[in-house]
């Protein structure tokens, strides 16, 4: 038997939506209106008359794009710097955790370790520290000054160990049994349990470096090798910046009279997102599955 609502529950289903879609409106809105400007035309991005709806439609922004030869190099570099970054991130991040996941009587310094991670969370070193050894270390304009200096984020670490103290020891116990080391047991038992966390660690990583700006125009002394979100920093904060790269390239000059920086930018901006946009829907399963699993105990 089906039960009616109340006039109560009505009201609060309707007052719910309202605000949900209230609320992924204003989400979307400055994406919507970012697409539409990249698809107008340069006029009428400079004039503001770009809604939501493109103003004289067309591809020419995204033609300069694609003929940017800057753009497309920071884009590399970002893609360069994600793949090295996600590995690397991954790989330490599960060395540490492994371990740390033990019990006392199993690995003893355990306590140590722990506290130690969990200091470097507490107290982040400054800026010129870090500069300076990422100088010393001859790392300035180099990929590597992109993705060693995070090479281990601790919160990932907690997640991680908190998923793995979650799997079932019987599984270990057994394969030690059986003559397997603490090697063979995280790569073919504990691993491929860890699908979840591995996931949201693999997400994290991504997005994290991925949207990174800072730190390349710390460590990069030549725009030439500045990852996309730095490369994008400096065309946002000075719009000059890029029209003065629209005319020192005479292969795009001819475009000049179709496109403009507004245009130009939010075409950039709109690229810049689709490969965070296309990631997150393979890993969105595995994401509040990773968080969760591990931290509840019986």
């Amino acid at each position: 038997m089906k039960i009616k609502d109340t006039p109560a529950v009505i009201v609060f289903r309707i007052f719910n939506a309202i605000i949900l879609f209230t609320t992924a409106f204003l989400c979307l809105a400055p994406f919507l209106n970012l697409l539409a400007v990249s698809f107008s035309s340069g006029s009428a991005a400079a004039a503001g008359q770009v809604g939501f709806i493109p103003v004289d439609f067309n591809l020419e922004a995204y033609r300069w794009v694609a003929q940017h030869d800057r753009f497309i190099r920071s884009f590399i570099i970002s893609v360069i710097r994600v793949v090295l970054g996600v590995i690397i991130n991954l790989t330490v991040v599960v060395l540490c955790a492994y371990p740390l996941s033990k019990t006392k009587e199993e690995f003893k310094q355990r306590g140590v370790y722990a506290w130690y991670f969990i200091i470097t969370m507490l107290f982040v070193p400054s800026l010129i520290p870090s500069f300076m050894v990422v100088m010393n270390l001859g790392l300035l304009d180099t990929i590597w000054a992109l993705v060693l200096p995070g090479a281990l984020p601790v919160f990932s670490v907690i997640v991680m160990l908190n998923f793995f103290r979650g799997l079932p020891k019987e599984l270990e116990e057994s394969a030690s049994i059986d003559g397997a080391g603490h090697l063979t047991i995280l790569l073919q038992i504990v691993l491929p349990l860890s699908k979840p966390s591995i996931a949201t660690i693999v997400l994290f990583s991504a997005v994290g470096h991925w949207n990174a700006w800072f730190d390349g125009i710390i460590y990069m002394n030549r725009v030439e090798n500045y990852p996309l979100q730095s490369y994008l920093q400096t065309i946002v904060v000075n719009p000059q910046t890029l029209l003065r790269e629209m005319q020192n390239d005479p292969a795009l000059i001819a475009m000049l009279r179709l496109v403009s920086n507004h245009t130009v930018r939010a075409a950039q901006l709109f690229i810049a997102t689709i490969p965070i946009l296309a990631l997150y829907p393979f890993l969105q399963k595995y994401f509040i599955t990773g968080l969760v699993l591990g931290s509840v105990k019986e």
